[in-house]
Order: C-alpha cells, then structure tokens, then sequence
C-alpha cells in the first residue's frame, strides 16, 4: 500500500479511450476511464460470465470528447444498469461530466454522478 493511499488520498490510473469500450478486468481498482471522442460512444459493463468484478467496485468514468456517453450493459437482459431510480437505464454523460458506476450485487451495477 502506498502512503497516498495510506493517507485515503487517491491517485487514479489513466486508461484514456478515443471510442467505444468495455470495462475489462485492469479498470478495477481506482481506474479512471476518460473518453476523449468528439462523437458519440459508449462504455459497457460486460456480465459476470466475462469478468466478475467484486461487489463493491467503483469506476470513475469522464467524458470530455464533445460527444454524449453513454454507458449500457454489453448484454441488457443479463446485467443491470440502474440509475436516477430506474429500474434499467443506460444513463448518459455529457461532455466535462463524470459518473461512477457501482457494482452492487452478481450482474447489478448502480450509476451515480452527473447522468441524465
């Protein structure tokens, strides 16, 4: 453990994405997903059968390409994607916004953060 998180400082890893992506194994820990595509993309969850994260994992997503994200589940009738209290969601993120996405339980991810 380094003494920045030691000290509950945090210090994010860059994984920087100029299109569509999917969340894989390496974005787990304090990961910070920045898309930079002045088009629209997407950010997908994939279902525990790819990757099971951890309940309790939490990914940082930025936009700051001028294009809305959105971010969805790679399989929607497997994996849930909840946000601002709806049942299933694929909230979007504007340019310069952030959002995080929650696993909450097998195939159940909550999105909080500045989602329309």
């Amino acid at each position: 453990m380094s003494a920045a998180a030691a000290n509950g400082l945090v210090t994010y890893t860059i994984n920087s994405q100029s299109g569509n992506y999917t969340l894989a194994s390496t974005d787990q820990y304090q990961v910070l997903v920045i898309t930079t595509n002045a088009s629209t993309k997407t950010v997908s969850i994939p279902t525990d059968a790819t990757y099971a994260f951890p309940n309790g994992t939490a990914i940082t997503i930025l936009n700051t390409g001028a294009g809305l994200l959105t971010i969805n589940a790679v399989t929607s009738g497997t994996t849930t994607v909840t946000s601002a209290g709806a049942t299933s969601a694929s909230p979007t993120v504007a340019q310069y916004k952030a959002a995080v996405a929650i696993k909450t339980a097998t195939n159940a991810w909550t999105v909080v953060g500045a989602v329309a």
